[in-house]
């Protein structure tokens, strides 16, 4: 009897004094220990440093022409009728696979279809033009250009282009990452703008390759002239009318264009 109530006294002590050292912020061994047994745990403090997230990979993916995103580079030209021109088109050679690209700046039976007397004159308001085709098999970026003048697409079968803006040239370089890849669909022309950097065709088909019109102001893609070299664009210079910016593992590279492209050589070859 005399333990209970020694015990009971005891208690009651703890208790009180809790009760007491409460508001002071002083702290009572309790039957766990000052830490007090784990509970649930409360939401963290906003200032809490947080733990470093990697960076999510921008994965490419392959637009429609007709998706709003396309508006920044190009757009479809309607009210022309190119059915003969897709025809001469088909008739052009394409090389084999791993060949070097068929180009052609000015080709006389596309220029002599009735299509091109009717659409030339619209393209660049009068001024000369050019109906050419670039012909062949790739799934890479390569390269990206430019030139002073819209160019025009149309192809025999569906094709892709990789495409950036000029604007994302950030101190003489532009990373890959900013590239866009657009599905054409076949027989469907389309105006690339002049502020938007483009490079050869993609194909879709792989046994097929590409056939795809260039059309460009006369004489684009000709014979490199001679400038005064007095500004850093001149050095990009790798053709008329055609501003180049390679990526290093390239054989344009190679053959002394400008290394301007950092990041990855993208290859669409797994998502067509």
């Amino acid at each position: 009897m005399y333990n209970k109530s020694l015990l009971s006294l005891f208690l009651i002590s703890i208790f009180v004094l809790q009760a007491l050292a409460s508001p002071f912020g002083i702290k009572v061994p309790g039957p766990h220990g000052l830490k007090g047994p784990k509970g649930p745990k409360g939401p963290k403090s906003p200032f809490a440093p947080k733990a470093p997230v990697a960076p999510k990979g921008k994965k490419l993916v392959i637009h429609s022409i007709y998706d709003k995103e396309f508006g920044e580079y190009g757009k479809v030209v309607d009210g022309y009728s190119v059915k003969e021109i897709v025809n001469v088109l088909k008739d052009t050679p394409v090389p084999a696979a791993g060949e070097p690209f068929k180009y052609v700046a000015e080709d006389e039976k596309l220029m002599a279809t009735n299509d091109a007397k009717v659409l030339g004159p619209s393209l660049y308001g009068g001024l000369p033009y050019q109906l050419g085709y670039c012909n062949g098999h790739n799934t890479k970026m390569n390269c990206l250009e430019y030139h002073r003048d819209s160019e025009f697409n149309v192809g025999v079968d569906d094709f892709v282009l990789l495409v950036a803006k000029r604007s994302e040239i950030e101190n003489n370089k532009i990373d890959s990452s900013k590239v866009k890849a657009f599905r054409v669909p076949k027989g469907v022309l389309i105006e690339v703008y002049a502020t938007t950097l483009h490079y050869a065709p993609c194909h879709t088909d792989p046994s097929k390759g590409f056939q795809v019109l260039i059309t460009l102001p006369k004489g684009t893609n000709l014979e490199l002239p001679e400038t005064a070299g007095k500004n850093f664009e001149d050095k990009t210079l790798f053709a008329s009318n055609k501003w180049l910016y390679a990526h290093k593992d390239t054989a344009e590279a190679e053959s002394g264009a400008y290394i301007g492209i950092t990041g990855e050589n993208i290859d669409i070859a797994d998502l067509i």
